[in-house]
Parts: C-alpha cells; sequence; structure tokens
C-alpha cells in the first residue's frame, strides 16, 4: 500500500499493491498494521457499510456531530467522484475540500477522518461503495452539509441536476453547519 498525499493532509488517498495476472487479481484491502503506518495512528474500526446507486446519484455531504465516524472508503464496482470536507474549526484546513475519483478499475480508497463531511456522486451507471466506520451509525446525530454550498466551492463532474435524497437537498451551507471544534 502506499498513501497518496492531499490538500488537506489528514485526508489520506491509499493505492495497494495489486497483483494480476490472466486469472484475475488479487490486493491486500485492508491490513491494521499498513494503513496504521500510512495514517500515523491505531483507527479501530466497528461498522462495515455497503451501498449501491445509479448514475447521477450524489450521497451526501453528512457527518455525525456526536459519535463522528472516520471513514474508510472505497469503490467495488463502477466510479464515483468521492468527496471530503474539513469541519473542524481548529483546522488550518477547515471549510476545504478534497476529492477523488475513486473506481473498481484504479482500486483506490480514500481515508475520512472524523470531524469531515462526506459524500460522493456516481459517475458510472452504477457504483457499489464499501465503507469501514470507526463509530456507529446515530441517526440522531447525523447532520447534512450543503453539497453545492459556493462557499465549498466543490466542482462536482455534473452534466445535469443530481439525484437527491429530500434530506440531501436540504442540507445546510457550511456558515450555519453544527461543526467540530
Amino acid at each position: 500500500m502506499k498513501a497518496i498525499a492531499t490538500a488537506v493532509p489528514d485526508v489520506v488517498v491509499i493505492e495497494p499493491a495489486v497483483f494480476g495476472d490472466a486469472r484475475g487479481f488479487f490486493f491486500e484491502s485492508w491490513n491494521r498494521k499498513a494503513f496504521s503506518a500510512l495514517v500515523g495512528r491505531d483507527v479501530d474500526f466497528v461498522q462495515d457499510n455497503h451501498s449501491a446507486s445509479a448514475r447521477h446519484v450524489l450521497r451526501g455531504l453528512h457527518y455525525q456531530v456526536r459519535q463522528p465516524q472516520g471513514k474508510l472508503v472505497r469503490v467495488v464496482a463502477g466510479e464515483v467522484f468521492d468527496v471530503a470536507v474539513d469541519l473542524r474549526r481548529s483546522s488550518p484546513t477547515f471549510g476545504r475540500s478534497v476529492s477523488q475519483v475513486l473506481s473498481a478499475e484504479n482500486r483506490r480508497m480514500m481515508w475520512v477522518p472524523a470531524g469531515f463531511a462526506h459524500g460522493f456522486l456516481v459517475l458510472s451507471e452504477r457504483a457499489e461503495f464499501l465503507y469501514k466506520t470507526t463509530d456507529y451509525y446515530a441517526p440522531e446525530h447525523e447532520r447534512t452539509l450543503l453539497w453545492n454550498d459556493p462557499a465549498l466551492g466543490i466542482d462536482w463532474p455534473l452534466a445535469g441536476p443530481p439525484v437527491l435524497k429530500p434530506k440531501d437537498a436540504a442540507g445546510v451551507p457550511l456558515a450555519a453547519a453544527e461543526t467540530f471544534a
């Protein structure tokens, strides 16, 4: 595994070593020791999630104000435009975002630490998205940051309007969002 630095140092793109031949491929998608070395600390994951979405579906930008979740995200079918937004007011990168195309083909993963909002846009006909979380889902603490808030400056690769769940369409702008210290 190798780490690829991003504009927000705490967010890390991880590229696994993939071994392939005419039969197919093999790679280690999770190794606690290697992951800890890449992100600079030991992380304890408690839940795995798996979602499937159609083209133009935009999920996010989600976060939990209590029981914040760090997420290790990857795509096992299709392709997504993945985004993390720093919501830690004490951070020099507060309000900045990082984006990365994750796909079944490139097999990249992204580490999104607790204290960030996260979301993605499906670029392929269909995508399956897997993510490990450092805390359990707590719907009463979930918040949604407005995906198209001009203050965030996220350049979503959209040809038209995305397909949104009502709660994602009703997200709040950064200026009104509950954030972290």
